[in-house]
């Protein structure tokens, strides 16, 4: 056979299955997390009419759903509905519709129609990683590669580099882009000659041609490195580090112990110390001193996010929303050691981060984080692995084998880690308390032991579907106080992230919850509308109330927890810090004062960030934990 007709064949092969004239096409990509495969989508592409099949199963839950576009002559969609279910299981039913010069959509997030002469691109609620192709694709045929999109917002499309993935008759040339104007994040991809989606892929996760899956450590580390180039230029734009004395003036220090504001001071900072506290506007300054005008503004201590997953871009959010410390509860191994450095130096602006070492049990339902063990052995060279590099705790995770957790929890003590974690698949608080929990990560986790029947699988969404049952949980039931009992023996500390809980199960389609109103007009259109959905499934009348008692009661346990001495952490499960002031929030809707708020136990601080805080500004004491908050006028 002619070495050229070889090398066409190959590239139809590797591009899809090709049957008929050319009439259909159909194109697989794999979904990679942690060396992994958790998912897959299937387009069969047969003229202008497009169909996708979207599957993801990680952690126990995962997004599936079909897709039916209809391509107009420009490449930009005349139709495109979804139907499925989302990430936690709720039904989804999207659709968009141009013709006769009106663009007509509905989703969970809203519905709306614009005229529009000709179509416009929109930017889908519940997609797949094959819309980015969709939308790179229609910005590339813009000079400018940016275009106005439905229902708000402009995407921009930038060329990066150029490049080949696979080797000899295999490989595929391929142009990396980055889409910016969609997510939080921006998006990168790949796509080949022809213009097709061959991946999409970050510092995290991949989606990446059938038949090309050897290469998604590559994609994750060019991912990685590409997004560290955007953000080190982020960080040494709006990152000021002085070599002099900085006077931050006429501000009022906030005093978490007193819950109250001081009279207006001046604080001298050099480099990380508070040098000198002064009153007033502290006189007249060297002339050699960088001067910032308080304005009557408020000094106050530093957030810290005890429930975080750190990504590259979260420190930059986080520094935003006044946190500057977080304590990552599971990653990327090879990702965050990478990171942790370049924090340190200042390379990269973000967050102190407190690291733990996520240990999942192996079974079909396995969150791809960390380590994943199939015996004790692996979990024990797991936690040996994170003490070595100086993790300050293990987290164990829902499929994690139930008796593999007392001689783990052992391991990590001996070798001067705390342990905190899921409870796992099977078990109870109560018994995880008992074999060595330091710590149990999310409400929901401490109050399934008192609603589930024995045998019920909680590696699924049951672990959020069933908080409806504890609407009419009797907080004086003996099991209750068992467990509270338990917690103040073995000194067990609860990280609530009541502010994720609130947003999975109250959130409903069309809605801006009351802790998004106020920032999330500000943020890129596919995260204002991802925010505005129902994540819980809602069956039969009386759904609604029962999470929304739910919640309530939620709040009751945080409020017992507290006044039986259980110290509480305030974390979110989010990367982008605004959520926390809603955690606090939720707090002080508990029964908490400010000083509870603000003050949690010196040993509760200790045990879950490695020291004890100061509370108030001294001399002396370190500035990078204190933020200054002036209110606009």
């Amino acid at each position: 056979m002619p070495h050229c007709l070889l090398r066409s064949l190959c590239f139809l092969l590797l591009a899809g299955v090709v049957t008929g004239a050319g009439a259909q096409t159909t194109e697989t990509l794999s979904i990679v997390s942690n060396g992994e495969q958790v998912g897959a989508i299937v387009a069969v592409t047969e003229g202008r009419r497009v169909s996708v099949d979207y599957r993801v199963d990680n952690n126990g839950r995962g997004p599936k759903h079909r897709e039916d576009i209809v391509l107009g002559a420009n490449g930009i969609p005349t139709l495109w509905h979804v139907r499925g279910s989302s990430l936690m299981g709720a039904a989804v039913d999207e659709r968009y519709a141009w013709s006769d010069g009106a663009a007509r959509w509905a989703s969970q997030a809203d519905k709306g129609n614009v005229a529009a002469p000709d179509p416009q691109l929109y930017i889908v609620n519940d997609d797949s990683p094959w819309a980015l192709g969709v939308y790179a694709r229609a910005a590339l045929a813009r000079p400018d590669r940016t275009l106005e999109v439905l229902p708000a917002g402009r995407i921009a499309l930038a060329r990066l580099r150029d490049m080949a993935i696979g080797h000899g008759p295999a490989a595929t040339p391929v142009t990396v882009y980055r889409l910016d104007g969609v997510q939080l994040e921006p998006s990168y991809l790949m796509l080949d000659r022809a213009q097709r989606l061959f991946a999409t892929f970050s510092a995290s996760s991949v989606a990446i041609r059938q038949g090309y899956e050897s290469h998604s450590a590559a994609l994750l580390a060019l991912g990685g490195e590409l997004e560290v180039e955007r953000v080190r230029a982020i960080s040494a734009a709006v990152t000021h580090r002085y070599q002099v004395p900085v006077r931050l003036r006429n501000v009022r220090i906030f005093d978490p112990r007193s819950g109250a504001n001081g009279q207006l001071s001046t604080l001298v900072v050099m480099r990380d110390r508070i040098a000198q506290i002064l009153p007033g506007d502290g006189g007249s300054a060297p002339a050699d001193q960088v001067i910032v005008e308080g304005e009557g503004g408020v000094v106050y201590p530093g957030l810290h996010d005890m429930h975080s997953h750190t990504t590259l871009t979260s420190g930059l959010f986080n520094l935003a929303a006044g946190v500057t410390a977080t304590r990552d509860m599971g990653n990327v191994n090879a990702f965050l050691q990478d990171l942790l450095p370049r924090l340190d130096s200042g390379e990269i602006a973000g967050t102190r981060v407190t690291p733990n070492g996520f240990i999942e049990g192996r079974s079909p339902y396995s969150a791809r984080n960390g380590f994943v063990v199939a015996t004790l052995d692996e979990g024990l060279e797991a936690v040996r692995w994170y003490a070595d590099r100086g993790y300050f705790e293990i987290k164990l995770y829902n499929s994690m084998n139930p008796a593999f957790i007392k001689p783990l929890a052992a391991e990590a003590h001996r070798l001067g880690m705390g342990v905190t974690g899921h409870v796992p698949a099977f078990t109870t608080a109560d018994q995880v308390i008992r074999d060595g929990y330091d710590n149990i990560a999310h409400l929901n986790q401490l109050e399934l032991g008192w609603v589930l029947n024995p045998g019920e699988d909680t590696r699924s969404p049951l672990r959020l579907t069933a908080m409806a049952r504890t609407a009419n949980l009797d907080l004086r039931s003996p099991k209750v106080a068992t467990t509270v009992a338990l917690m103040k023996q073995h000194r067990t500390s609860m990280d609530t992230s009541a502010s994720t809980l609130e947003q999975l199960m109250l959130s409903r389609a069309g809605q801006v919850s009351d802790w998004h109103r106020d920032f999330v007009g500000h943020l890129p259109i596919g995260y204002q509308r991802y925010v505005k959905r129902t994540y819980v499934p809602l069956k039969q009348a009386g759904d609604d109330e029962a999470y929304r008692q739910a919640f309530d009661k939620m709040l009751a346990v945080m409020d017992l927890l507290h006044r039986n001495g259980i110290a509480l952490l305030p974390g979110t499960d989010d990367p982008n810090g605004f959520l926390l002031l809603r955690e606090i929030e939720l707090y002080a809707r508990s029964g908490m004062g400010m000083r509870q708020r603000c003050a949690p136990p010196p040993w509760a601080a200790k045990s879950t960030c490695g020291a004890t805080p100061s509370l108030a500004p001294s001399s002396g004491a370190s500035s990078p934990t204190w933020c200054w908050w002036r209110t606009t006028r």
